[in-house]
């Protein structure tokens, strides 16, 4: 048994990642039945799939895509981004909400966060605008949904186009409507350590029939099938053309029967979630020595990670020193995210520290718990019993 890093027993018994899928007997069967199938990809699967997360989401139309990365992609190039446009996105977000940016030829522009939501500040969206600016990447942080109604009067006002990242969200609702029915275009992750898994995958939402045939088309190389679309003369049933330059990111049916089943458990799944975070809050809101993400009344939010935020002013640590310290009490710390532009390649690009305090300085200050369906109340207590541990040692 690993040793706590003050001696003595760790405060989890067993080592608590930060997150994990969760897979049943009926994800399982599922699976082995399309196994047996006709199709492995480009079946009924995926049209399943699509329907039920319009249903899910209440978006006239869906797209499921090969993951995430792939859905932010389509979703830029649906929007014509090209070179020469600028894109205002969340600095405090994983790199694929900027990287698909530059994929287009264009430029990310970094927006700064709430200092309290966490999530992309509209003031900052304002001042970052151009006249080169023609769309905004908002991140729906941690699960929270964004400030959607001041960010979308931003865009009517600029006439910009919105796509909302909701790789955490899905489950949330902002002002009692599901995420992935407000934005031009809302995207969806399907990683095994988001709410439902499809081991990978994504997915589109739009209420823009135009921009759904667009994705469309750009998920399967620029073809289309559609006879009333054709430039050329129709050759017969076998024809097909390619229009535009699009790739490869189609999602295998084995993928979608996945996540059809796991679907099926979403109420499940954000319940128990909901359920972990309200033991969390009642503890941590109590300690001055730590902060958490407020809660926008607007969003009923599905939690994808529960990130505390150290008082650093009341703790002669500094944060690595409190995160080494909790993984040695068997808890599966992690830290979520680092501003985009640190990164190196976003600094060969001309990107410096500076640009985004409150995200620089969330940054310095913030660690991930331990937050997934099949957390115990035992699992929950003894993070929380670890959590004090360490920081009742630190605390000045």
């Amino acid at each position: 048994m690993q040793l706590a890093i003050f001696g003595g027993e760790p405060a989890c018994k067993d080592f608590i990642p930060y997150g994990t899928q969760y897979i049943d007997e009926d994800d399982i069967n599922a699976v082995v039945n399309v196994l047996k199938s006709q199709f492995l990809t480009t079946g009924p699967s995926i049209e399943l799939l699509e329907k039920k997360i319009c249903e899910i989401t209440n978006a006239k139309y869906a797209v499921a895509l090969s993951n995430g990365t792939a859905s932010l992609h389509v979703a830029c190039l649906a929007a014509g981004l090209k070179k020469g446009d600028e894109v205002i996105v969340s600095s405090m977000t994983f790199v694929a909400s900027a990287n698909v940016i530059l994929y287009c030829g264009a430029t990310p522009v970094f927006a700064d966060i709430d200092k309290e939501t966490w999530n992309i500040d509209p003031k900052s969206v304002e001042e970052k605008i151009t006249s080169k600016t023609k769309a905004i990447i908002a991140v729906d942080f941690a699960g929270q949904a964004v400030a959607l109604n001041e960010i979308k009067e931003i865009c009517t006002k600029h006439n910009l186009i919105l796509i909302e990242d909701a790789a955490h969200s899905i489950g949330t609702e902002y002002d009692n409507k599901p995420v992935g029915s407000m934005a031009d275009m809302t995207i969806f992750s399907f990683h095994p350590v988001k709410t439902v898994t499809a081991g990978e995958g994504g997915a589109v939402t739009t209420n823009s029939e135009e921009l759904y045939k667009k994705i469309n088309m750009f998920k399967y190389h620029g073809i289309t099938r559609d006879k009333k679309n054709f430039i050329n003369e129709d050759e017969g049933s076998w024809y097909y053309e390619q229009q535009l330059l699009g790739f490869n990111y189609r999602i295998t049916d084995i993928q979608c029967t996945l996540l059809n089943s796991q679907l099926n458990k979403m109420g499940n799944f954000a319940k128990r979630r909901k359920e972990i975070v309200e033991m969390y809050d009642k503890e941590f809101l109590e300690m001055e020595e730590i902060s958490v993400q407020k809660i926008i009344p607007n969003s009923n939010t599905c939690r994808h990670l529960y990130i505390i935020r150290l008082n650093l002013d009341k703790l002669k640590a500094t944060r690595k020193d409190v995160f080494d310290a909790l993984r040695a009490e068997n808890i599966g710390v992690n830290v979520h995210y680092m501003p985009v532009y640190y990164h190196p390649y976003y600094k060969s690009l001309g990107y410096e520290r500076g640009i985004c305090k409150e995200a620089e300085k969330l940054y310095e200050e913030m660690i991930t718990l331990s937050l997934f369906y099949t957390m115990k109340d035992e699992d929950v207590k003894d993070v929380i019993s670890g959590v004090k541990k360490v920081i009742n040692y630190y605390k000045i």
